[in-house]
């Protein structure tokens, strides 16, 4: 299975702040849509990822207080993404390399959305499950099993 084929079956619904953003608007917007993540735009680029986990690390650095914190204080800039043509198990393996729930796909400089680790594990799931239930059904179907 492939990246782009996550992205056909989610959707490309894609939530995005600027670097110049409010980081307490981000967690709005976070917290309003039931998303782990932002894709941050700085004049119609990828600049990079605001995750729950950047957060988190803000909030333990200013003693609960985002206060007037931007985006641009705390996303990631260094983030692994994804080409759509990747296979999902690859990009499994590489999200549990970088510890990166979130990865941004790309084809060339264009994005085309945004898969989480659920989405991957999903995917991976549902790909098994297919696989498991064809494997029991050739094997109830084949000549030994009549016996």
């Amino acid at each position: 299975m492939l990246v782009s084929e996550i992205l056909r079956i989610k959707g490309s619904t894609l939530y995005t702040t600027t670097p110049e953003g409010s980081v307490i608007d981000a967690v709005r917007v976070m917290a309003d849509n039931d998303i782990g993540s932002l894709v941050v735009m700085d004049h119609g680029k990828l600049a990079g990822m605001l995750t729950f986990r950047e957060v988190l690390a803000a909030l333990a650095k200013g003693g609960g207080n985002l206060g007037n914190a931007r985006v641009a204080d705390i996303h990631e800039r260094e983030f692994l993404a994804a080409d759509p043509k990747l296979d999902v198990m690859e990009l499994r393996g590489r999200m549990l390399d970088r510890h990166q729930r979130y990865v941004p796909v790309l084809d060339g400089s264009t994005l085309l959305g945004v898969v989480s680790f659920h989405d991957v594990a999903k995917a991976v799931y549902e790909d098994a499950s297919f696989e498991n239930k064809m494997l029991k059904s050739y094997i109830e179907d084949s000549p030994t099993a009549a016996r």
